[in-house]
């Protein structure tokens, strides 16, 4: 039997999350990028997209997670709890993620992403724009720096790509540049 016919049994051929019958399709639910039943999850193309861009989330949406937190399917769970994180500040999911509970691997699966970690306190790399920076990011340098312990001198101009961010202190980034690995202060940077 095929994942898709597998799933839409499970599911009823409704969105496991708000029980909608349109537009359904299968969503991996990350970090998993592989095609398993057990790791995906059926849903409307309305949830997949206000999961993927938490810019276009409508509260009112999800209050069907009061129901789908309880799915009997472990991956519909872990979605449920992920959202229920992010629309904390509403108020109403946290009453709804005090119910939950999971085993340590599950609950270590859940935070994979990052969801319930609190944004408001974490350290945050801007560029000299104020743009924040991420792990990946390319960024210029807008100063000639004098890199100690290299002994030459990174130009103003210079392109630093697939740089890393330095957890305990948001005013270093990391990176290579003529085949040196730097620390950069991030005021003297702009993201590309």
């Amino acid at each position: 039997m095929s994942i898709e016919r597998e799933i839409q049994k499970r599911s009823g051929s409704e969105c496991e999350l708000c029980t909608a019958t349109e537009k359904l399709s299968i969503y991996n639910v990350p970090p998993n990028h592989e095609n398993k039943l057990e790791k995906s999850i059926y849903a409307c193309a309305t949830c997949i997209s206000q999961i993927e861009d938490a810019e276009t989330m409508d509260a009112n949406h999800w209050r069907c997670l009061n129901d789908s937190m309880w799915s009997e399917v472990k991956v519909v769970q872990i979605v449920a709890w992920r959202m229920l994180h992010r629309l904390k500040k509403e108020g109403w999911p946290q009453d709804l993620l005090d119910m939950m509970y999971f085993d340590e691997d599950d609950l270590s699966w859940a935070a994979a992403t990052g969801e319930a970690d609190d944004k408001e306190n974490s350290i945050k790399h801007l560029d000299v724009n104020g743009v924040q920076l991420q792990a990946g990011d390319s960024v210029v340098l807008i100063k000639d720096l004098n890199v100690k312990g290299a002994g030459f001198v990174a130009k103003r101009g210079s392109a630093v790509r697939n740089i890393t961010l330095t957890h305990d202190n948001a005013e270093h980034i990391e990176g290579r540049l003529n085949g040196q690995h730097i620390v950069i202060i991030t005021k003297y940077v702009k993201k590309t």
